[in-house]
């Protein structure tokens, strides 16, 4: 995962070069949003899942080393009901639950169909974030 959003590039050259209205405190929590397509990463363009009983689902990082972080333990969603979720393309790290702002963009290395009653999952450490 490697496009930062516009909010998050603006809100951390504030916060390291001590300029601006901004300081950026870490988020209480995270979330990963599931995408079926991203016009514009950067931007936040994003077509999240909605429906069928998705949520985000809560993620921590473990510190970061080289220039990368990953997740810390499994990030599991509860199964898909009453519909598919369609074809998953991207995820998001947001700072909210539901609303806030989208954080990080990325693709997966491999598109996945979510139908009724299947669990999507990014097993321990297979989620990457790098600023490089």
């Amino acid at each position: 995962m490697a496009n930062a959003t516009n909010y998050l590039e603006d809100a951390v050259l504030d916060h390291v070069l001590g300029k601006g209205a901004r300081d950026f405190t870490s988020p209480a929590a995270l979330y990963v949003g599931l995408f079926t397509a991203v016009a514009d990463p950067e931007a936040g363009t994003v077509t999240e899942v909605s429906g069928n009983g998705y949520v985000r689902s809560a993620v921590t990082f473990n510190t970061a080393s080289g220039g990368d972080a990953t997740n810390s333990g499994d990030i599991t969603w509860a199964a898909a009901t009453g519909g598919s979720w369609g074809t998953i393309t991207h995820l998001g790290v947001y700072d909210a639950a539901t609303n806030g702002n989208l954080m990080l963009v990325g693709s997966l290395t491999a598109s996945k169909t979510v139908d009724v009653g299947d669990i999507f999952q990014i097993s321990d450490t297979n989620l990457t974030v790098s600023l490089a």
